[in-house]
């Protein structure tokens, strides 16, 4: 099946202008939620991963699904304050302010291959910056995997010297 046709454009969401890609047709049908899980495993496959790296809250369906798939754990990043124990946190800039993400403190150990997932990549920053959480702990970003690019908005510029693998991938707004 074409994934991509499961992936809804809603026009001007948030704000006017931006064409938002809902992917919750996608996640809600069973078939094409397996498949997508199934095409990001088999990028993956026979490489090592010790981990999953997922931020909150759709890099979690995604990473947790496919940390399932290839049998290894996964590292919830979620906003400052939300998680129980010991955190570390990285900040980044947005186009109009900044924003910070954090995980525990032991969530990556030296040495250890992780991978990030999320649903959707647009500029990069964010994924930057979870590569940031992983590098300055210890660990090795083994790579991103993302449901979707926004070619047009250059997110690979920024991820210069990583892997990044998408499904779909949209080349204008």
């Amino acid at each position: 099946m074409d994934l991509k046709e499961k992936i809804r454009s809603i026009p001007d969401f948030p704000k006017k202008g931006i064409i938002f890609r809902d992917i919750t047709p996608l996640i809600s049908d069973g078939s094409a939620f397996r498949q997508a899980v199934d095409e990001m495993a088999n990028k993956y496959e026979g490489k090592k991963i010790d981990a999953i790296l997922g931020a909150e809250a759709r890099g979690f369906i995604f990473g947790a699904a496919l940390a399932y798939k290839l049998g290894c754990g996964f590292i919830p990043v979620r906003k400052p304050g939300k998680l129980p124990y010991k955190t570390y946190k990285v900040s980044y800039d947005l186009e109009y302010g900044s924003n910070a993400i954090e995980m525990h403190t032991d969530a990556v150990k030296e040495g250890e291959n992780i991978l990030i997932v999320d649903d959707l990549v647009a500029t990069g920053g964010t994924a930057k910056a979870q590569a940031k959480l992983i590098e300055d702990r210890g660990g090795i970003v083994a790579g991103f995997c993302f449901l979707v690019e926004l070619e047009f908005l250059n997110p690979r510029k920024l991820l210069e010297g990583y892997d990044v693998i998408s499904l779909i991938k949209y080349d204008a707004e």
